[in-house]
This record gives structure tokens, C-alpha cells and sequence, in this order.
């Protein structure tokens, strides 16, 4: 009998995770039952929503030492008993950190078939891809010619945003911690440009490379690149709340912006929740396969081979250290 890999939480880390904080464990090869699927994980998907998941502050519950890590998968239909799906399906659903998974279809996805190579169901056409498509284009409401500030830039949200920026005639500044990140950002993906927070002061950086003020800045970090940003906001300013990452490897989360400067810039912050913007789906699929396929959107992935490399890959992903959209083929 074949075994099923799994990946649990072994430790809550206090600040930055470890790999061994996880543990890799041989479990039995799951069987579907009645109305249920049998799938085989393709790639799976490494966000850091998931560590917010790890020391439960994130929307979506807790995950416990001894638990097995959540996480969506591309994965194919091995065996199934559900109408909907049939053996050699691929499809989309949260699987976790497993080799096999079995599913009853809550939440299950056929893979759109424009969609190539699979692994960006996960990345720029999937969840990311979505939640910066409506933040910035549903939440934030950008115009020609405004400046868009973009925190984690290189990311599968943060370069999706500044692209799509740009195809709405907007003037796109990145943040990034790499030279070769800026790099791409600025002569691959068409940002105006780009700073390293580590090598910069980001209030200095942010003020020479948007001497008008930001109009909307899409954040996806917090702390202190946040607090920077709010400083040179422009009247009338737009600012979406994505994501943590200055605040997920620490129990003891950074103090907020001066209210004041919302005031002075008479600005709107509106919190992202992709989970509320899943109706959008298929609109999205629509344009981004075509800028994709036009040019305009281009992308790149951290790919880790074999599931027992996922931990490592998550930590790294947690320390800064991926290039672009991180995800696991096993």
C-alpha cells in the first residue's frame, strides 16, 4: 500500500520559522468514500497568510503543533465518487501539505484550461493574482496618471499590481529587499521605480521617487515601510490594506500610522480580504490570460522541488529570501 508524505506543524516558532519546526511524517494513502475524490498533489502553493495561520491571527483559524500545515494544491483527480469530477481532472482546492489528498468538491476547482503552465492557478492567475487585481482595480480605483506605490513588489501580489497599474496608465514605484528583484521589477516587469528598503531610508526613498505624493499606495507589509508611505501620501489618496509580513514573525505587532496623516491627505484605507472578492474570479481570468498572452503581464516563480524541501522553502519565503510566486512541485 502506497503512503501519503505530510507535512505538520512540529513547534510555534517565536519570530522567524525554522524547518525544524515542521516535521515530515508517512501516513496511510487515503480512500475515498461515498460522493468524495481522491487527488494527487501537482504543486502546492507557499503564502505568508500561513504564518498568520501559525500563530493564529489570521481570518482563516489556527493551525496547532501536531496539525498538518493547510495549503491550496494543483492537484489531479487519481479516483473519484462525486459527479462533478472525473479521473484526470485537474483541479484547484485547499489540499495542505500532502502528497494525496481526499476532498467531498467543497471548494474544489476545475483547472480553466488557459491556464499554462498549471502552477499559476496559484500564483498570478489564481489567489494572489485576484487579490491584487481587486484591491487595485475594485477597492483602490486607480486613474491615469496616478503614482502607485507598491510594498513587496516582486511578489505574485505585489508585481501583478504594479503591471496592472501600468496597463491603466499609472506611474508604478516598487519596494523590494533585492538588487536582482529591483532589477526585475524596473527591466522586466516596466515598474518607473524601485528602492531597497535595506539599503535606503524608505521615507527618503519614498518622498525622491514620488515627489507629488502617492495616490495609492497597495501595502503588503505594515510596520515601518507603512508608516513611511503615509507620510508622503497625496491629497485624496487611496491605500489598501493587504498583508502583514513585518508583523508575522513576531508576537508583539508594530504600532500603527499617525492618524494624522489620513487627515492631512484627506486619504481612504480600506482593508483586502480576498475571500470577498472570489465573484470576480472570471473576470479576471478573462483579462489577465489575455495580458498574458499579449505581453503585458510578465511573471516569475520560486519553484522548490519534493515536498520534504517545503519547510525550508517556507522559511525562506518568511525571511525574505524567495523570488516571486513561492511554490512547492512535487
Amino acid at each position: 500500500m502506497k503512503t501519503n508524505q505530510q507535512i505538520l506543524l512540529k513547534s510555534r516558532p517565536d519570530a522567524v520559522p525554522a524547518p525544524s519546526d515542521f516535521k515530515l511524517v508517512d501516513g496511510n494513502m487515503p480512500v475515498p468514500g461515498a460522493g468524495e475524490i481522491l487527488c494527487k498533489t501537482e504543486y502546492l502553493s507557499l503564502d505568508p497568510y500561513m504564518r498568520g495561520q501559525i500563530n493564529g491571527r489570521h481570518i482563516s483559524g489556527a493551525i496547532h503543533p501536531g496539525e498538518m500545515m493547510r495549503g491550496e494544491t494543483v492537484s489531479e483527480v487519481l479516483a473519484s465518487n462525486h459527479d462533478d469530477f472525473s479521473p484526470g481532472d485537474f483541479v484547484k482546492h485547499f489540499g495542505g501539505w500532502q502528497a494525496y489528498s481526499v476532498s467531498d468538491g467543497t471548494g474544489m476547482q476545475k483547472l480553466d484550461g488557459r491556464i499554462s503552465p498549471r502552477s499559476l492557478a496559484l500564483g498570478i492567475l489564481g489567489m494572489p493574482g485576484l487579490t491584487a487585481y481587486a484591491g487595485l482595480v475594485h477597492l483602490a480605483e486607480p486613474k491615469a496618471g496616478d503614482t502607485v506605490l507598491v510594498s513587496a513588489a516582486s511578489g505574485a501580489v505585489g508585481s501583478m499590481v504594479g503591471q496592472i497599474a501600468k496597463i491603466m496608465g499609472c506611474r508604478v514605484i516598487g519596494i523590494a529587499g533585492q538588487q536582482r528583484k529591483m532589477d526585475w521589477l524596473t527591466d522586466v516587469a516596466g515598474f518607473d521605480g524601485c528602492f531597497n528598503y535595506k539599503d535606503e531610508e524608505p521615507s527618503e526613498a519614498i518622498k525622491r521617487l514620488c515627489p507629488d505624493g502617492v495616490d495609492i499606495y497597495f501595502d503588503n507589509v505594515g510596520g515601518d515601510i507603512l508608516d513611511a508611505a503615509m507620510n508622503q501620501l497625496a491629497i485624496g489618496a487611496r491605500v489598501i490594506l493587504c498583508g502583514l509580513m513585518a508583523q508575522y514573525n513576531t508576537d508583539s505587532p508594530p504600532p500603527g500610522p499617525n492618524p494624522g496623516t489620513i487627515i492631512r491627505a484627506r486619504a481612504i484605507v480600506k482593508g483586502l480580504v480576498v475571500y470577498d472578492h472570489f465573484d470576480k474570479q472570471p473576470a479576471f481570468l478573462d483579462k489577465a490570460t489575455e495580458w498574458i498572452k499579449s505581453g503585458q503581464i510578465k511573471y516569475v516563480e520560486d519553484v522548490t522541488n519534493g515536498l520534504s524541501h517545503a519547510p525550508d522553502a517556507f522559511c525562506r519565503l518568511m525571511a525574505g529570501g524567495n523570488f516571486g510566486k513561492t511554490i512547492v512541485k512535487l
